[in-house]
């Protein structure tokens, strides 16, 4: 069980190194170079080491065995072992034999399962004193000569505190790994060799037994005479010590085991599909390894500030001003992206998308239609290929569909999933996984689908499959695009008619690609409904630029004198031009030209240029057609003279934060009038100062707050700003183009 603790700042007075391996030297010379210890003492066997590590200056004294040293030991006083996995029980040992429990025990091994066993065993319970770590850092070199006294900057130490570990010196350990410029995560132990069995230990025994093999072949000269920096790269680490990863491989063997069957049987089909010429195995297996291996790289990119430097929760620094005068490539509109997969994976051959928003809500559909047994090439520069496999093609997937922040993708594919003949099982992140979902669980239920939700009605949604669907007439409560949407793809697995009545009119893509991949639906007034059982067409599908994003900049170009914004492509779907209508109410010059239709969509070149704002009263007939807009909008109102107020958009509170809340606790901060009331807000305009505002990991929140700077009077502080990606990757970049001093850095 992993203890949680508070940061301290605990100092050292003796900090002792039992083995001067890479990572027991590197960190006894991190620790003396930064002055976190008043004495650095290096312990080990081999006078030559004692010998090499007094001359590099990596310690400040040389003892050969714990006994020599262990007297002068007490409260304030740290031991870390650096000896290998398997003879870390030794050194325990002699740790209970020779030191009291005041002092401070730590390690470095790569397995923490086996250190834990071997302290209960040798202690009788696990000791307070223990703290168990693993830095994530190292290289294929060994010994004390290879160490280095930044091998720990900007990389991960995993600590596994237990719940009997004391807290004073779970401290004094995260002191020392912070000194030397670690970030420091905690995890259970179980759940820590699970992950490095995978992401480490595996990747050893890859790397050994490939040089292994091909070293036994007589033609080994001639394969390393013309091997490429692929078989470099991937071979490298087969030069590290054999034996710390002889002892690594048998501490750690039950989850090593676990990984390598998998990877033996991933291996054996593998080898099945080249034998058989299996292109489509083979194409689908690479793709999803390009794909995972894409998500890896973004993932890794967030977590470095501009310095390079590791950090939680990323924010933007924006200073104030900009010109807000450019002409913009605005990224591929995210609902379409989203529509594209889902309906080009039921339709029957091949289906090629342009334009498609690399964003990761759109790759989280990718991802979960690939676990469906779907084969998707791409994306690359925009363009995907999907080959479709029908209304009755998917395949389940073993393991749970993670949906990421993405309530689109969830709520949509819970439709297509109450239609299929297996079970399913729909997660999502933090921010996902707070979200209602019920307005989707009820009209499913009605229709036959067999589902459950959390007792908070949020994700995960279990689906259980082969249920007959039957067509409802369903009278929607509120005005929702996601909960139409979803009804509608249950809708195509029915019998019979399935009906929907919404309140007020929302976004139709949906309606719009299903006629475009050939499948009849009908609109009358609000209502709209299609018969089930028929089948969809591949097609081309081009994505315009997303107006959801465009929306920042438009009002961007609004509130900032002398601007002139020019945005080519953008889609103008009149369910979604409520920021257009809108802005126009409060004055904004915007100009629409080249109007055309575009893949079943209309589209048009939008130009804003500044006029001065005032408030309104925004019509309710417009709010669902900008639901996804107000962030934007609120700034918009902030600069205007006078009063906006907003009705009618309770939706707004239930998105990936609440909206209204955030926004309004945002824009008081910033010295702004913000009133929320339940279903809207009220906004005076006036001067948008400086400060700190939480986004709530709201990607559109976060978005809207760093426009503002254009307008403020000091820095705008917008802290967690990681989900940006999720809808808007460039986002930065395109601030940038605008005048928009945007840094990045840690939470503040």
């Amino acid at each position: 069980m992993t203890k949680k603790f508070v940061k301290s700042s605990s100092g050292l007075n003796k900090f002792v190194v039992i083995g001067l391996g890479l990572i027991g030297a590197s960190v006894a010379k991190a620790a003396r170079e930064k002055n976190l210890a008043a004495e650095v003492i290096g312990l080990s066997r081999r006078s030559s080491t004692l010998d090499l590590a007094l001359a590099n200056g990596i310690i400040d004294r040389a003892e050969r065995s714990l006994s020599d040293v262990a007297p002068e030991l007490g409260s304030g006083d740290l031991v870390l072992i650096g000896v290998p996995t398997l003879a870390v029980a030794a050194v325990l040992r002699d740790c209970h034999e020779l030191l009291s429990e005041t002092v401070t025990l730590t390690d470095v091994a790569s397995v923490k399962g086996s250190i834990i066993k071997s302290a209960q065993n040798i202690y009788g319970q696990i000791p307070p004193q223990l703290v168990p770590g693993h830095p994530i850092a190292g290289s294929e070199k060994s010994g004390v000569n290879a160490a280095l006294s930044n091998l720990f900057e900007s990389h991960r130490v995993i600590l596994t505190p237990m719940s009997e570990t004391d807290k004073n010196h779970f401290d004094r350990v995260l002191a020392l790994w912070e000194g030397v410029g670690a970030a420091v995560s905690c995890m259970d132990v179980i759940r820590h060799d699970e992950i490095l069995a995978a992401t480490s230990h595996l990747p050893h025994l890859l790397a050994f037994s490939l040089v292994d093999t091909l070293a036994g072949r007589r033609d080994y000269e001639e394969i390393v005479k013309f091997a490429a920096g692929g078989f470099r790269d991937f071979t490298r680490i087969a030069a590290s010590d054999p034996i710390m990863w002889r002892d690594i491989t048998l501490a750690n063997k039950a989850a090593i085991l676990d990984i390598l069957d998998d990877v033996i049987n991933d291996f054996n089909v593998l080898r099945d599909a080249v034998r058989d010429s299996d292109e489509n195995y083979l194409l689908d297996a690479f793709n999803h390894a390009q794909h995972a291996r894409q998500r890896y790289d973004k993932q890794l990119n967030r977590k470095k500030n501009l310095n390079g430097e590791m950090g939680s929760e990323r924010c933007y620094h924006v200073n104030p001003g900009g010109h807000a005068r450019a002409e913009l490539e605005i990224p591929g509109d995210k609902s379409i992206s989203h529509r594209s997969v889902m309906l080009g994976a039921l339709a029957n051959g091949l289906t090629e998308v342009t334009g498609f928003l690399e964003g990761e809500d759109s790759l989280a559909t990718i991802k979960a239609f690939r676990d469906l047994g779907v084969i998707i090439e791409g994306p690359a520069q925009g363009r995907l290929a999907i080959h479709g496999v029908g209304l009755d093609g998917l395949k389940g997937s073993s393991e749970p569909l993670q949906m990421g922040n993405s309530g689109t993708s969830i709520r949509l594919l819970s439709g297509i999933l109450a239609g299929q003949n297996f079970d399913s099982v729909l997660e999502g992140d933090g921010s996902l996984s707070k979200r209602p979902m019920d307005r989707i669980a009820e009209p499913l239920k009605k229709m036959g689908a067999v589902l459950s939700i959390s007792e908070g009605n949020t994700p995960p949604i279990c689906v259980t499959g082969d249920r007959e669907l039957n067509a409802i007439d369903y009278v929607m409560p509120v005005a929702s695009a996601q909960v139409k949407s979803c009804i509608l793809l249950a809708g195509l697995f029915a019998k019979g008619v399935t009906s929907i009545r919404e309140p007020a009119r929302t976004r139709d893509h949906t309606e719009r690609m299903l006629r475009g991949f050939g499948y009849e639906v009908k609109t009358n007034g609000h209502t709209i409904s299609l018969e089930g059982g028929g089948c969809l067409r591949a097609c081309r599908i081009d994505v315009p630029g997303d107006i959801s994003s465009a929306a920042f900049f438009m009002v961007a170009a609004a509130i900032t004198p002398g601007s002139d914004i020019f945005m080519k492509n953008i889609g103008v779907n009149d369910t979604r031009c409520g920021i257009i209508n809108i802005l126009r109410l409060m004055g904004a010059r915007i100009d629409l030209s080249n109007c055309r239709d575009m893949a079943g969509e209309p589209v048009a070149d939008i130009r804003v240029r500044h006029e001065t704002l005032v408030g309104i009263e925004v019509p309710i007939k417009q709010v669902p057609l900008a639901i996804d807009e107000f962030p934007a909008i609120f700034i918009a109102a902030a600069c205007a003279t006078g009063r906006t107020r907003v009705v009618g958009a309770s939706e707004l509170r239930v998105k990936e934060s609440d909206r209204i809340s955030a926004m309004a606790d945002g824009l008081k901060i910033l010295g702004i009038s913000a009133f929320p009331t339940e279903d809207g807000i009220e906004i005076t305009g006036g001067q948008i100062g400086s400060g700190a505002v939480e986004s709530c990991g709201d990607h559109r929140v976060a978005m809207a707050f760093s426009i503002a700077a254009l307008r403020s009077t000091g820095t705008i502080i917008v802290n967690d700003c990681e989900n940006i990606a999720t809808s808007f990757p460039n986002f930065a970049r395109l601030a940038d183009i605008i005048g928009i001093d945007v840094t990045q850095g840690g939470m503040n």
